[in-house]
């Protein structure tokens, strides 16, 4: 299937709709029928394996507003469509998956319910449905884009590959509208990340902030080489946790994971950050966790209060960084991407962080990025921060890190900046690789040093300055004016502090007293 080919048919179709305004309207209504069209074919692998264990099997959807029974047209003439379609998503389909009893051609319908005895492969349909809208007006050109979609055969396991390709350009397209840009990340990252952290069936495989699903689906598609049986097949579906808070990425990561072959898929539609750090126990920790947590937002003061004193940040991604630390298992290991601001940022919040991940953690690696890895939707630098929850061999009873590996990854050959139409590949990461398995520091020339080692003491001793192995000034980015003040303070302010740290220790060696006057 020509996989640019429908995406375009159906944009076409629905920019001619009134109630469509714009990409994100687009890509909700889109996304809400490939939701429903996905699961009925997940509802027939259900129906086939009850009938071959001889046991009943009944959907949650009541029958009429199952996806087979009136978005199918069977080119007899009977299929829904112009105003009796729009009239029954309208007053009928969105009512009942939401929760509402309507009548329906004088029959009641009752809505559906989800109780704590519900299985979770039937409580994300209200779940999902909750906070969807339907925007189309037109029931001529519904319909048409219910023909569209319905081409495609979940049951088939070519189509169901295409999909992967269908929900890349959806996600392109959300970049596109504003909608994305905090939970998308490159394939060929999520791909790599995954690689390196080689999750195993029995483990838990954790993203607090899922997004659409890209790290969840990247482990998968690693661990399903390694089902070979049954009971593997049942530790597959257990084997990812995800939460999300935005009802769109929500919806995109429950349909991404039942292509992937997830029957229940364990995402929960939740604030991450809502839960207080002292209350989790054992049983809400992961054994891996890929992360790349939203940057550049700030929290409310309630969610704050959520964390010990002296993490209390007010930037999201410093508070899914002690979140991770909090719900990583013993032996746990994590990689988690953060922006710039965090290696050399100096405030309070952050030192304490870092200082915690170098004490309590084994903070192994740290990976510079090209800035424009995530263009061309932000050029803000991002990092990858390896760490486990143990205790280095050789590492002091002051800290579990023993060293830390900082290692830059230049742009490839070929390449000044990735873009649309050069993106990341996972071929790009092979440097990194080859590197992982026999580090050497690396120095180009004077001043530009590639990759070092540093031992946890020297770290702290600097403050925790994690700015180690930056890319030449002739390859740093040009950052939008927004981006470029924030980057900019906060390098003014790392530095106002090494001028207090320095004179501060001058005084001390003079003899002087400490005081405010200079």
């Amino acid at each position: 299937m020509a996989v640019n080919n429908l995406i375009k048919r159906l944009q076409n179709i629905m920019r001619q709709d009134a109630g469509i305004s714009g990409d994100a309207q687009r890509i909700e209504q889109m996304v809400w029928m490939f939701f429903l069209k996905v699961y009925d074919a997940q509802e027939e692998v259900w129906e086939y394996k009850a009938y071959k264990e001889k046991r009943d099997f009944e959907s949650i959807i009541p029958g009429p507003l199952r996806w087979r029974n009136w978005a199918v047209d069977n080119a007899d003439g009977n299929a829904l469509t112009g105003d009796k379609l729009l009239e029954f998503i309208n007053t009928v389909l969105f009512p009942v998956l939401k929760g509402s009893t309507v009548t329906y051609n004088g029959e009641e319908i009752k809505g559906i319910v989800v109780t704590h005895d519900t299985p979770r492969s039937q409580s994300i349909v209200k779940e999902v449905f909750e906070d969807l809208n339907q925007y189309m007006k037109n029931g001529i050109l519904l319909r048409q884009v219910t023909n569209v979609i319905d081409e495609i055969d979940f049951s088939d396991a070519e189509d169901r590959h295409t999909f992967g390709d269908i929900y890349e350009g959806i996600l392109k397209d959300l970049q596109s509208a504003g909608n994305a840009g905090e939970f998308y990340t490159p394939r060929a990252l999520t791909d790599f990340m995954v690689k390196i952290l080689q999750p195993k069936l029995g483990e838990t495989f954790g993203d607090f902030t899922s997004g659409t699903g890209g790290f969840l689906t990247s482990a998968l598609n690693y661990l399903k080489e390694q089902v070979k049986t049954t009971d593997d097949f049942a530790l597959f579906q257990n084997a990812v946790i995800g939460q999300e808070w935005k009802p769109l990425p929500y919806l995109l990561s429950i349909t991404n994971l039942l292509v992937h072959d997830v029957e229940a898929p364990n995402i929960l539609h939740c604030d991450s950050l809502g839960t207080k750090m002292s209350d989790f126990k054992d049983s809400d920790k992961v054994d891996v966790v890929a992360m790349n947590p939203p940057y550049g937002g700030s929290t409310e003061a309630s969610v704050k209060g959520n964390f010990p004193l002296d993490m209390r940040s007010s930037e999201t991604a410093d508070l899914f960084m002690v979140l991770i630390m909090y719900r990583l298992k013993a032996d746990g290991r994590a990689a988690v991407i953060v922006p710039d601001g965090f290696l050399f940022g100096v405030d309070g919040a952050k030192l304490a962080i870092k200082t915690k991940l170098l004490k309590e953690f084994n903070l192994h690696t740290v990976l510079r990025l090209p800035g424009s890895i995530f263009a061309p939707y932000t050029s803000i630098a991002t990092n990858i921060l390896f760490f486990n929850n143990e205790q280095a061999e050789g590492a002091t009873e002051e800290c579990h890190t023993k060293e830390t590996w900082f290692y830059r990854l230049d742009m490839p050959e070929g390449y000044k900046h990735f873009s649309k139409t050069k993106p990341m590949k996972l071929e790009h990461c092979k440097p990194i690789e080859d590197w992982w398995n026999n580090r050497e520091e690396i120095v180009v020339e004077e001043g530009n040093i590639k990759s070092k080692k540093f031992t946890a003491a020297e770290l702290l001793a600097m403050d925790c300055n994690f700015d180690q192995c930056k890319f030449p000034k002739d390859d740093e980015e040009v950052l939008p004016p927004a981006e470029l003040l924030a980057d900019y303070f906060k390098k003014r302010a790392a530095l106002d502090h090494e001028i207090d740290k320095t004179l501060a220790e001058i005084q001390k060696l003079l003899g002087i007293e400490l005081n405010d006057e200079r």
